[in-house]
């Protein structure tokens, strides 16, 4: 039997894994909205907003011919993966929930982020600048000066 028909972007694994997560994010979405509706509302929709804009930027920038544009898409699925895991810092941070429940999506969003990242560089090497590891930690600008106060004296 022939395989289902499929989008190129269903072939990714990073919008699989985006996939994975949005099914995990909205479950989490409906556990923290019982505990106050109003309270959590504006965290709710934000992180429902930035979950479903990675998805749906990956599957557009793998749809787009020229390299800068499918970079760009990419960058921003990774910039609203990074702001699904501020938004999951930030459900700690109000006292929703406990570190150890976010602790699944977290490392999803840090295969993800990493996944992007590669994409973005891959397909506009000359525009990415900063990178982020998967420990977190954020090298220098490619250009950037170790004297960069040097001119004031």
């Amino acid at each position: 039997m022939a395989s289902p028909a499929m989008f190129d972007h269903e072939k990714l694994d990073v919008y699989q894994l985006e996939l994975k997560f949005l099914g995990w994010v909205t479950q989490f979405l409906a556990d923290i909205s019982v505990l106050s509706r109003a309270q959590t509302r504006e965290l709710r929709e934000q992180m429902d907003r930035a979950s479903l804009s990675a998805l749906l930027n990956t599957a557009e920038g793998n749809g787009r011919r020229q390299g800068r544009q499918r970079a760009k898409f990419f960058d921003d699925a990774r910039g609203s993966a990074i702001e699904c895991a501020a938004c999951l810092d930030a459900s700690v941070a109000k006292g929703f929930v406990l570190f150890e429940r976010i602790q699944p999506g977290k490392e999803m969003l840090v295969r993800i982020v990493a996944m992007l990242t590669k994409l973005v560089e891959r397909f506009d090497p000359d525009q990415y600048r900063v990178r982020e590891s998967a420990s977190g930690v954020t090298q220098p600008f490619e250009d950037e000066d170790d004297d960069e106060h040097e001119d004031e004296i």
